[in-house]
């Protein structure tokens, strides 16, 4: 036998055991904002959610957090749920939606239960802990959505220890993602260089803490986005000041979780 037919035969058979191999499945097509039209425009969501559409942009959001039928979301400081209703549709079914309050943040479970109530929800789980003790195992989670709350971590309320430490925050997250998941976090930016204590004074937090922490827990940034960023925004000010309230400057970042 020849040199070359010895390497004709060792293609041959290397292509054979490739051939016998399963495919790999396909990455699936990235989402747009118009996939989640028909979840923002389903009758039975409220009435009083749709009037924050327009400054909120969801299905913005959605999209850059690539929310798909199917999946398990965990979402840290839930509020009174305005994007879970979102999320919960748009996971469908057949996906799970785990909620994140602090026992401190006690309007969330009146709020949720009125959702309930109006016929939503019902693949949604809420539990209650801190922000570094998150009730979810280890790499059970698809995304970990943490809207508009990552300053909250610095924020201590009236006759409380604290809602979480940060690194261990951040850790909790990386914790109940599964390899190749994802965290997207958006906020309310606070000026470059801002001290951390804005998140517990004007509820607002310099973008770049909330990267280092993520890369300091593993995270590795995929993308951001400025849909939701406002120049104009007077970055000093608290959130809730009737002249920036809907309009703040808001960052919007998403982090892998390497496999």
């Amino acid at each position: 036998m020849t040199i070359f037919s010895r390497r004709t035969l060792a293609a041959a058979v290397a292509a054979l055991a490739m051939a016998a191999l399963p495919a790999l499945a396909a990455a699936p097509p990235p989402l747009k904002a118009a996939d989640y039209a028909a979840i923002l425009a389903d009758p039975a969501r409220p009435e009083a959610d749709r009037k924050d559409d327009a400054a909120r942009k969801p299905a913005e959001v959605a999209a850059f957090a690539q929310l798909r039928p199917g999946e398990t979301v965990l979402e840290v400081e839930v509020g009174r749920g305005w994007f879970t209703e979102i999320i919960s549709r748009a996971v469908g079914p057949k996906g799970k939606v785990i909620t994140q309050n602090p026992v401190e943040f006690a309007y969330s479970g009146p709020a949720m239960a009125a959702r309930r109530a109006n016929g939503g929800l019902a693949n949604v789980t809420d539990t209650t802990t801190r922000f570094d003790a998150l009730a979810a195992p280890d790499a059970s989670v698809d995304r970990v959505l943490w809207i508009l709350g990552p300053h909250e971590v610095f924020y201590t309320p009236k006759n409380s220890p604290g809602l979480g430490d940060p690194a261990t925050t951040y850790a909790e997250i990386w914790r109940v993602l599964k390899p190749g998941g994802v965290f997207v976090a958006m906020d309310h930016a606070a000026t470059a260089g801002a001290p951390t204590t804005t998140g517990g004074t004007i509820h607002r937090i310099d973008p770049a803490v909330v990267l280092s922490l993520a890369k300091a827990a593993g995270f590795r940034l995929d993308a951001r986005s400025d849909i939701l960023a406002n120049p104009a925004d007077d970055r000093t000010r608290m959130v809730f000041d009737p002249t920036v309230r809907r309009h703040t400057d808001q960052f919007l970042f998403r982090f892998v979780k390497p496999k």
